[in-house]
Formats: structure tokens, C-alpha cells, sequence
């Protein structure tokens, strides 16, 4: 099947309109919230870095080292209660059972472990195909080693937009084996790789615009206030803009994967139970 970037895009807005409601509570829990609670935690962390750098480097990378590993767990913490969202609200965006937000709550915690399989896999061949070529061509020259280098960022593109609808193998059709569901999500990509990396990509160029716009006029509002309030304001803005692009983002999965299955349009159209 010939994917269509303006369909894929039509029916993703369907789906968000339809099911507005439920989306935000959805992203708000699994979103929103943990994002703030973080935001929040780490207070200025940033800021006191940058500030440690300029007065002495060294201390700074050491100190930078420190707050990455000491923020280890609360990033696994927040990426699985993320992973539960994403997976819930596929299984309610596309599955044809229609189920309950229950339903899918449970069915987003059954997906969990293979769906943490799939990343780790992923992530794993990605660093594979980025390192082994680039520290080869490095040894021999500089020169060969970036141009490796560039060839090996378009093979993490390919193997990124072949393994993007493996979440919705597991949530909407059920496969929970890790590995079926990348095969599932390659066999669906299949001479349409091209066609969803520039969807992705036109995407993400949308949503970032707006989220420097958004985040800009944030940082004017809030930079008259006490240092505790911009905190807070800003942390409010980023977690609310991260729910969105979210919300963006996954419909724009459920909406790709519904096309390339031949899955029924007129569901997009049907709010939740």
C-alpha cells in the first residue's frame, strides 16, 4: 500500500478531535505530571552546571557526570510510566475492539516489557551502526571516518522509520513478542520508508518551531518574576508542550500504522467508550 503523508495527517487530526477529551487525561497522567515532578526536582540544575563550567571546566564535567548517574533511576521511573501511556492510548486510538480506558491501561502494562525489549534492541543496532563504521574509518583517516559517519546517521534514520510502528504491533495487534513486532513494523514499512521519514520529519520541524515560539514567549513572561515562580512556569510550559508533542506524535503512529494495515477509517471518527 502507497502511504499518504495528507491522509496519514487527516486522520491523526481526526483522531485527536474525536477523542480530545481522553487524550489530555491520558497524556496529563503519563505525560504531563511525571515531566513537572522532574522538572520540578531537578530545580536549576542546568543553570548551576553552566555556571560551574565557565568558573572551572574540569570540576564541571566531573560534576555533570554525577548528576547523569544519579538521575539514572528517575529516567527509567519516567520512561516506563511514559511507555504505559503510549501503548494505552494506541490501543484506544486504534484498536477495532474499541475498548475501555481500563482495557487499554492494562493492555499498555501487559505491552511494557516487550515494548522496553524493542527500544533496547533498537537502540542497540543503532549504536552498533554508528560506532563500529565511524571507529574504523576514524583509525584509518579523519576524513573517512566523517564521511562513515554521515552514511551511518541515514542507516539509524532507515532503521528508526522501519521499527516506528513496532509500539502499534503491540498495542493495537496484539503481538507480544518483541522481535515479531519489529518484523511486523518492516513488513509494513516496505517501500514506504521514505515517504514516512519525510512525514516524520516535516512533523517534527512543525512541533519544534512551535515549541521555541511557545517556549520564548514563556521565558518573557516569566522573566521579570522571582526565580521560584519562573521555575515553576517554565517547567509547566515544557511539560505541557513535551504532552502535546506527545499527543501529536502518537496519534501520527496509530493514524501510519492504520493506513499501512488497511485498517478501517471511520474509526478515527469514533470517540472513546
Amino acid at each position: 500500500m502507497k502511504f499518504d503523508m495528507s491522509r496519514a495527517w487527516d486522520t491523526a487530526t481526526e483522531m485527536m478531535s474525536a477523542n480530545r477529551d481522553v487524550m489530555l487525561v491520558v497524556v496529563g497522567m503519563f505525560v504531563f505530571l511525571p515531566n513537572l515532578a522532574l522538572a520540578l526536582w531537578m530545580g536549576d540544575t542546568a543553570e548551576t552546571l553552566q555556571a560551574q563550567a565557565a568558573a572551572n571546566p574540569e570540576a564541571a564535567m566531573d560534576a555533570v557526570m554525577d548528576f547523569y548517574s544519579g538521575m539514572a533511576i528517575p529516567m527509567v521511573i519516567l520512561s516506563l510510566i511514559q511507555g504505559v501511556g503510549v501503548l494505552a492510548l494506541l490501543s484506544l486510538l486504534s484498536d477495532a475492539r474499541r475498548p475501555t480506558v481500563g482495557e487499554a491501561l492494562k493492555t499498555g502494562l501487559t505491552c511494557l516489557l516487550p515494548y522496553f525489549a524493542v527500544q533496547i534492541m533498537q537502540g542497540f543496532l543503532m549504536a552498533l551502526i554508528v560506532i563500529v563504521p565511524v571507529a574504523t574509518g576514524a583509525a584509518i583517516a579523519v576524513p573517512l571516518g566523517i564521511l562513515l559517519g554521515l552514511v551511518a546517521l541515514a542507516a539509524v534514520a532507515y532503521i528508526w522509520v522501519k521499527f516506528s510502528l513496532s509500539a502499534p504491533a503491540l498495542a493495537i495487534e496484539g503481538v507480544r513478542n518483541p522481535i515479531a513486532a519489529m518484523q511486523r513494523s518492516w513488513a509494513l514499512t516496505k517501500g514506504n520508508s521514505l515517504s514516512i521519514f519525510l512525514f516524520f520529519v516535516l512533523l517534527m520541524l512543525a512541533l519544534v518551531v512551535v515549541s521555541v515560539v511557545v517556549s520564548a514567549v514563556g521565558g518573557l513572561l516569566f522573566a521579570l518574576a522571582s526565580s521560584e515562580i519562573a521555575l515553576i512556569g517554565n517547567a509547566v510550559i515544557g511539560s505541557a508542550l513535551n504532552a502535546i508533542m506527545a499527543m501529536v506524535m502518537i496519534a501520527s503512529l496509530a493514524s501510519i500504522h492504520r493506513q499501512l494495515s488497511g485498517g478501517s477509517p471511520q474509526a478515527a471518527s469514533e470517540p472513546f467508550e
